[in-house]
Order: structure tokens, then C-alpha cells, then sequence
């Protein structure tokens, strides 16, 4: 008894070694199809003495596959859009947690409940070169039923849904865009078996997820208005304000960005005006001289006009130019 005793533990610990280095490589631990076999042993001393050892029969189970999957939203944040866009990218991936190939059918739900609109589906695309980014041309359009993913246990695929944004969404508002993966096999209750349809002619048994799994990345609608005023003030050399020859125009360029988004690589240009003559010198923006020459700063007079690089201005903030002409 102490020996078969022994042996019994011996085994067992083994059997849990195995098992912890399947769910090292393995989602669901051992692969469908594999074949877990056991003999038991048995001795005895007879009547002489003697040790006698006996096997017992060997029992072979058959690991059954387990189907088990999950769909998850990899964009960092709500993906921008803007009235009209016509390619908005939003990225999922795709994850067999179960132990056995699988195929998995795709779908999106662009008509969710409680969002602000609703965009229009345009494609779902498999990442063929697996590179993480949306190649148009190179990546693989989704056909349902025709290049379903057949994914191996833990493997993941990215999939990338396109869709479009309709011209009357607002600034702020959001978009519910879901994705669904489902088991080619066969989906149900957490235990409904599919006899037969295992990986190596085992059953297919439903997991956790029910053979389906789903989740929503969002697009937000951000835009941007440039607000462009032009103002001035003069001073003319009695210290009044009167516009005659040999006083000064200061004018003011402002422009202001309304909405939520950033607009980019602002320039703000202005033609000295006939009957002046431009101030040397006198080109700032924000208050920070600029040289008149097209040198590291931002401002240049090129001899008929000023011009001015303003850079990306965000969502609330603005940009102030000013510069001088005399009157002739």
C-alpha cells in the first residue's frame, strides 16, 4: 500500500507540472484532441513473500474542445471624426481563449442605443500583414462566411471596422461602434456540447463567453471653426487719432479657434496696403518680435506683404499678429 500509495502521489504531482506548463502556452490548458492516458499499478506480496506488482487497464480521455473567445476595443481613446469624414479607422482584436482551432464569423452594430448617431459601415478588414495599422489595399475585406478567422488557441487577430460619418453630426457628439466575433462551431450556455465537433472528433464544449463575445470602441465628432478679425489703431503725430500723412496704423490680426478639434499650420498673411509704407521691425506675434528677414522665426516681410506661420492653434485659443504702416 505505501509503495502504490507513493507512486499515486508521485503521479499526480507530474500530472499537475503538465498542467501548469499547458496553461503557460495555452489559454484553456491542454489542447482538444490530446489523448491524457493512465495505468494504475498494484503489488502485493504472495504467500512466499515474494512482491508481486499488476497493472491495471488503461484509461484514455480524449480532451474535448472548450470554445472560448474575446473581442476587445486596442484604439487608445475615442477615435476622431468630423462631418462627413469618409474613412474613420477604429481597431479590435480578436482572441481564441479556447484550446482547439476555431473559426470566427465577424459582425458590427453601428445602430447602438444611447449613442448621438449613427455612422455607416463601410467595411471590416482582417490585418493580413499583422503590422497593427490599416494598409487600404494590402489588408484583407472581411466577407462573412467566405474568410472567416481560423484561430489557433490564444492566437489574436486585428481587425479593423471603417465606417463613414454622416454630414449633419454636431461637435461632441458620440458614436457607439460594436464588434462581435462568434464561433463558427456554435455558441449557447456555458456547457452546451456540440457532439463531434471537437478539434480531433472530441466534442466542442461552450465556454464562459457563450461562443461570442463583443466590445464597442467610440467615435467623438471634433471640429474647429477659425475665427479671422482684422482690427486697427492709429496714431498720428500730434498724439491725436487722425488718419493723415506721417501717422502710424497699427494693425491687429487675430485668429480665434472655436470647438472642441485643433486646426494646423495656421499662416496669417496680410498685403501692406497701397498709401503705406511698412514699419521695419514691427512684426510680432504674440507680442514676441519677429525679424522681417525669412529666417528660424516664424514672421517674414517679403517686401509687399507680411507673413506670418502661426502653428497648430487648439480649441480655445488664439493667435494675435500685429505689425505697423506709416501713411504717405
Amino acid at each position: 500500500m505505501l509503495k502504490g500509495s507513493f507512486k499515486a502521489a508521485a503521479c499526480s504531482v507530474f500530472a499537475i507540472g503538465f498542467c501548469l506548463m499547458g496553461n503557460i502556452a495555452h489559454a484553456k490548458g491542454t489542447l482538444a484532441g490530446i489523448d491524457i492516458e493512465n495505468t494504475a499499478t498494484a503489488s502485493y506480496q504472495d504467500a512466499g513473500g515474494a512482491t508481486v506488482t499488476i497493472q491495471s487497464n488503461t484509461v484514455t480521455i480524449n480532451v474535448d474542445e472548450l470554445i472560448d473567445v474575446l473581442v476587445s476595443n486596442t484604439d487608445a481613446g475615442d477615435v476622431i471624426t468630423s462631418p462627413g469624414a469618409a474613412q474613420n479607422v477604429q481597431k479590435f482584436e480578436v482572441t481564441n481563449n479556447g484550446n482547439g482551432n476555431e473559426a470566427y464569423g465577424l459582425s458590427v452594430n453601428v445602430s447602438k442605443g444611447g449613442d448621438d448617431f449613427n455612422p455607416n459601415l463601410t467595411s471590416i478588414v482582417l490585418d493580413s500583414n499583422n503590422n497593427g495599422v490599416y494598409d487600404p489595399g494590402v489588408d484583407t475585406v472581411y466577407v462573412a462566411g467566405s474568410n472567416d478567422p481560423l484561430l489557433t488557441p490564444d492566437q489574436s487577430i486585428t481587425v479593423f471596422v471603417i465606417t463613414s460619418s454622416p454630414s449633419g453630426i454636431n461637435d461632441a457628439e458620440r458614436a457607439e461602434v460594436e464588434l462581435t466575433a462568434t464561433a463558427k462551431t456554435g455558441t449557447g450556455t456555458p456547457g452546451t456540447s456540440f457532439a463531434g465537433a471537437g478539434q480531433g472528433g472530441g466534442n466542442a464544449i461552450i465556454g464562459t463567453t457563450e461562443g461570442r463575445a463583443t466590445d464597442s470602441g467610440f467615435l467623438l465628432v471634433s471640429t474647429a471653426d477659425l475665427i479671422f478679425n482684422k482690427s486697427y489703431t492709429i496714431l498720428d503725430q500730434f498724439g491725436g487719432n487722425k488718419p493723415i500723412p506721417g501717422a502710424t496704423i497699427t494693425f491687429r490680426l487675430v485668429a480665434q479657434v472655436n470647438g472642441t478639434g485643433t486646426i494646423n499650420n495656421v499662416v496669417l498673411s496680410d498685403n501692406i496696403p497701397a498709401g503705406t509704407t511698412y514699419v521695419a521691425s514691427s512684426l510680432s506675434l504674440e507680442t514676441a518680435a519677429l525679424t522681417d528677414a525669412a529666417d528660424s522665426d516664424a514672421g517674414q516681410f517679403t517686401g509687399t506683404a507680411i507673413n506670418v506661420n502661426a502653428g497648430n492653434i487648439p480649441s480655445g485659443q488664439s493667435r494675435t499678429v500685429t505689425f505697423k504702416a506709416v501713411i504717405q
